[in-house]
């Protein structure tokens, strides 16, 4: 992934067609589209093709089998033009290690924490260790909570060069230039995007919010 903006649109809708006319109002602006299982079990595989065929797609699927099922899913997602997919770290390195091997060229980003607030019942415990196994897994970075910027930092040490993806920003609270000045490389935003009456205009403004965020202080 190479990251450029500091944004990623969220595309958590199950119209097919809506989801490319937001891509293009968005194109130019976010550095990729994540779409989810709305979307494919809607539109199945071939939403996923109709938007890589003109922007980096993430399929977050939140990944979290036993490797040989693992690795078919990534299999089915990269074919399908994914340039990136998302997976679980607690079914285990073994499991993270079979996505990353399934992928070839492309991104595999590890959940450590999510944003809601049951996320940090369970797995915040065990979020630092998740990221470690991401990084020895050969991930190219994880997904932790804008919602939490100060787990954004503890976590952020630990990747290296790696990137960390920051969802939550918006609707459920958490603030972009919080996450970005914590370490995050990128949040994700859907409904303050997608919800918006001018998708274009609405991802400028959030492309600006991290600019100014990345300034040093």
């Amino acid at each position: 992934m190479r990251i450029e903006h500091g944004l990623i649109l969220a595309l958590d809708v199950t119209d097919p067609a809506k989801a490319l006319r937001i891509a293009r109002a968005v194109h130019g602006k976010a550095d990729a589209v994540k779409v989810g299982w709305p979307l494919v079990l809607a539109g199945g595989l071939e939403a996923v093709r109709s938007l890589a065929s003109h922007d980096y797609v993430l399929c977050d699927f939140k990944i979290a089998d036993i490797p040989n099922t693992n690795r078919l899913i990534v299999e089915q997602a990269v074919s399908a033009g994914a340039s990136g997919v998302v997976c679980h770290a607690f079914a285990g390195e073994d499991s993270v290690r079979a996505c990353v091997d399934a992928a070839g060229g492309a991104d595999v980003f590890v959940v450590t924490e999510m944003s809601h607030p049951g996320g940090a019942a369970f797995m915040a415990g065990h979020a630092e260790d998740f990221a470690r196994s991401a990084v020895d897994a050969g991930a190219a970075g994880i997904v932790a909570p804008a919602t939490r910027p100060e787990r954004v930092r503890v976590l952020k040490a630990l990747l290296g060069s790696r990137f960390l993806l920051a969802p939550g920003v918006g609707a459920q609270g958490g603030s972009p230039a919080d996450a970005i000045r914590a370490g995050a490389d990128a949040i994700i935003v859907g409904r303050g995007i997608y919800e918006s009456s001018d998708p274009g205009r609405a991802a400028t403004e959030l492309g600006l919010q991290v600019a100014e965020a990345r300034r040093p202080r």
